[in-house]
C-alpha cells in the first residue's frame, strides 16, 4: 500500500482482533462444514474456500494409494503463513485444516477459507494462503501407483 495507512469506509472493515480461528494437521476426516463455519463474520463481504482432494491419477499413472506425513513443525509453519497472509489483506477470518495418514481417492486432503471485507481480497488471499501452504509446509506426499511403483512428492 505505498506506507499510507489503510482507509476504512466502515467500522467493520477493521481488523479484526484474532483472524485466523482454526490450523490443524488431523488424521481424521476433514469438514468443508466445520472450516466455512470458522471464517464466518459478519464484516466480510467475501469468503473464498478451496478445498484439494486426492484425484485418481498423477503425472499420467494411476494412483493406487496415497498417505500424508508431516514434519513436527508443520503446524507452526502453518501460523506462520496464516500470520503472513493476515499481514497483507484486510482478513476477517482464516481457518486451514490439513489431513495427514492414508487416504482414498476422493477423500479430501486440505480445506482452507478465508473472508474479508470484499470478494477480491478474499479470492487473493486465499490463492496466497493454499499456495504457500503447498510450498512452504513439510507435509509429504508419498503415492503408490497401479504398477507398484511408489514416488514421494511435496504435499497439498
Amino acid at each position: 500500500m505505498g506506507g499510507m495507512a489503510p482507509h476504512f469506509d466502515h467500522p467493520g472493515e477493521q481488523a479484526a482482533q484474532d483472524p485466523i480461528r482454526l490450523l490443524d494437521i488431523r488424521e481424521t476426516p476433514l469438514s468443508i462444514d466445520e472450516v466455512f463455519q470458522a471464517v464466518g463474520d459478519d464484516s466480510a463481504g467475501g469468503t473464498t474456500l478451496f478445498v484439494g482432494t486426492v484425484r485418481d491419477h498423477d503425472g499420467g499413472a494411476d494412483v493406487d494409494s496415497l498417505g500424508y506425513s508431516c514434519h513436527p513443525t508443520a503446524e507452526a509453519e502453518m501460523r506462520r503463513i496464516a500470520e503472513r497472509v493476515v499481514a497483507k489483506y484486510p482478513v476477517r477470518a482464516l481457518a486451514a485444516v490439513h489431513r495427514i495418514g492414508d487416504l482414498s481417492v476422493g477423500d479430501l486432503a486440505v480445506v482452507v477459507a478465508v473472508s474479508c471485507p470484499h470478494r477480491g481480497e478474499a479470492f487473493e488471499a486465499c490463492r496466497m494462503l493454499i499456495d504457500d501452504l503447498k510450498h512452504e509446509v513439510p507435509i509429504w506426499k508419498h503415492q503408490t501407483f497401479a504398477d507398484g511403483t511408489q514416488e514421494w512428492v511435496g504435499a497439498c
